[in-house]
């Protein structure tokens, strides 16, 4: 059993957050195929301290996506204070996690993201401060470092673990890197050993072997997919069962793909009304049906032919006959 400050998780996978991804509705979608522990999109601490609705929109939980976490960004104390006190006040969850990864520029320009990872003393009074302020257990997330040449993850972690933090998240590329190249795994092989609190592993989790091999490697707690979960959710049903029971569990088919793409758009539009869902939904469907050869004409036509749930449908429906299903 993972435990994280007091706060205990049933398995070895956590969502990871996604910008434009992982709302409510898809934490709730996502939930039953094995998520032990599920986080929300960055959320600007500006935003919450100046009480923007669109902000205070992510703040959105439910009983139904528990344990999770709120992941706050920022670059100065007395901002992330004023949000702290704000989501405490106004909304329900179990986690506080603070972004020291984001590689985005308009984020690291602010001094916020990656860009902490430059200032180990300053990261660590900045730390310190909210782990001391916050109700909940504090976790980050970090990446490397900034480049190849400031690889600064263990002295990170170390930094962070002192100021308080309960679990750390390692995305195994720098900065730099963005989303290019390959996640190094083995570059935070023996960080377990020096920690005494959870650390997982993220980057490049697109299959199960990919799960096994970063623990195997990391001797990581457990994994965190983000971007390898989109459009394929049984991937965390096959990563949580093979960690609890050592066996390995078919791909989904065509069927279970429509399954899902159905249940996910219908909580969408529950959340977010038919035309902001449809708007979102034409990047998201076409992930799906991406593993399957012969259906590049549905993933177009999710992205062009789709303006409304009927027309969602009917590409469903057109997938279904051309599956004979």
């Amino acid at each position: 059993m993972i435990k994280i400050g007091n706060v205990e998780l049933n398995g070895n996978v956590i969502l990871g957050p996604m910008a434009g991804i992982t709302s409510l509705a898809y934490r709730e979608f996502m939930k039953p195929f094995g998520v032990a522990l599920s986080y929300s999109e960055m959320i600007s601490d500006c935003g919450i301290a100046y009480e923007n609705q669109k902000t205070l929109d992510y703040l959105k939980t439910s009983e139904l996506d528990v344990p999770v976490g709120l992941q706050l960004f920022g670059f100065d104390i007395k901002n992330s204070a004023k949000a702290i006190q704000i989501i405490e006040n106004c909304a329900k969850f179990d986690i506080l996690d603070l972004n020291f990864g984001c590689p985005v520029h308009k984020v690291t320009k602010t001094g916020a993201g990656s860009s902490w990872l430059r200032d180990i003393p300053k990261l660590f009074e900045y730390t310190k401060a909210i782990c001391e302020l916050s109700k909940k257990p504090v976790t980050a997330k970090i990446r490397l470092g900034w480049d190849d040449q400031s690889i600064n993850v263990f002295e990170v972690s170390e930094a962070l673990e002192k100021a308080g933090v309960k679990a750390i998240t390692v995305h195994c590329r720098t900065k730099e890197q963005g989303y290019s190249g390959k996640a190094d795994y083995h570059a935070i092989s023996g960080l377990k050993e020096i920690l005494q609190i959870p650390l997982f592993v993220s980057g490049d989790i697109f299959a199960l072997d990919d799960a096994i091999n970063s623990v195997n490697i990391t001797h990581a707690d457990g994994v965190m997919v983000a971007r390898g979960g989109v459009g394929n959710p049984f991937l965390i049903t096959q990563i949580d069962h093979y960690f609890k029971t050592g066996e390995r569990l078919p791909d989904s088919t065509v069927a279970d793909q429509i399954r899902y793409a159905r249940a996910y758009a219908q909580k969408l539009i529950d959340l977010k009304g038919e035309d902001i869902a449809i708007r979102e939904l034409k990047g998201i469907l076409p992930h799906f049906f991406s593993g399957f050869p012969g259906y590049k004409k549905f993933r177009l036509a999710f992205t062009i032919n789709m303006s409304n749930k009927n027309e969602m449908e009917a590409i469903f429906n057109g997938i279904e006959r051309e599956t004979k299903l």
